[in-house]
């Protein structure tokens, strides 16, 4: 399901899914819509844009975070115009599994923005590169951040972008055995220790974005 108040680009997206073989239940332009199709419907995933009608404030996430709640197993992909920090916050906080961030500008790169549809589908996460920098910048010495050496830094930054090993990787250059060693090292500078019914690689990219 879509839900993006403009009328071009929600067309333009639908158009988009349709060809590559995706089925669109249903396509809105406000947030109290997409609430109303998401319960009668209960879809594999939403793609909707954080700012809706009427104020084109935040109506959007809150229909999303609304979501999460109440059908935990819809994937979420929130599409934004401009990095904002506190809802990226808010958004992966909640549940770092099946859930995406991308900025409008990714759509462009179709690519990108159908292989993100899959991570999430899958039971990942998709946060866009940029806003992954941008949420990664620390000034403080006291931040974990400066624990890290900037291989490990660029580790985490691909991780928090919802990839794989095998993808962080490629996308480096360096072989497995290493991407596991640096995220072992990233995972005890942390102190995030083995804890049942928990994932270190997600608390890793939450420690960040909760400092």
């Amino acid at each position: 399901m879509l839900a993006e108040d403009s009328t071009l680009l929600r067309e333009g997206l639908v158009r988009l899914l349709a060809e590559e073989g995706h089925e669109v239940l249903a396509s809105v332009g406000d947030a109290v819509a997409l609430l109303r199709e998401v319960e009668a419907r209960q879809p594999d995933m939403i793609v909707v844009d954080i700012r809706m009608p009427p104020t084109h404030t935040d109506e959007g996430l809150r229909a999303a975070l609304e979501i999460r709640k109440r059908w935990p197993g819809v994937g979420v992909l929130v599409l934004s115009q401009h990095i904002e920090r506190n809802y990226a916050v808010q958004l992966l906080t909640s549940n770092a599994e099946r859930v995406g961030y991308l900025l409008k500008d990714r759509i462009a790169q179709v690519e990108e923005f159908l292989d993100a549809l899959q991570r999430i589908h899958a039971g990942g996460a998709a946060i866009d590169p940029e806003v992954v920098r941008q949420l990664l910048i620390r000034t403080t010495h006291s931040d974990p951040l400066a624990r890290l050496t900037p291989r490990e830094r660029s580790v985490l930054e691909i991780l928090a972008q919802g990839y794989t090993n095998a993808a962080i990787s490629a996308k480096l250059h360096i072989s497995m055995s290493t991407v596991e060693k640096n995220l072992n090292t990233i995972f005890d500078k942390l102190e995030l220790a083995h804890a049942s019914g928990y994932n270190r690689r997600i608390l890793a990219v939450l420690r960040y974005l909760e400092s």
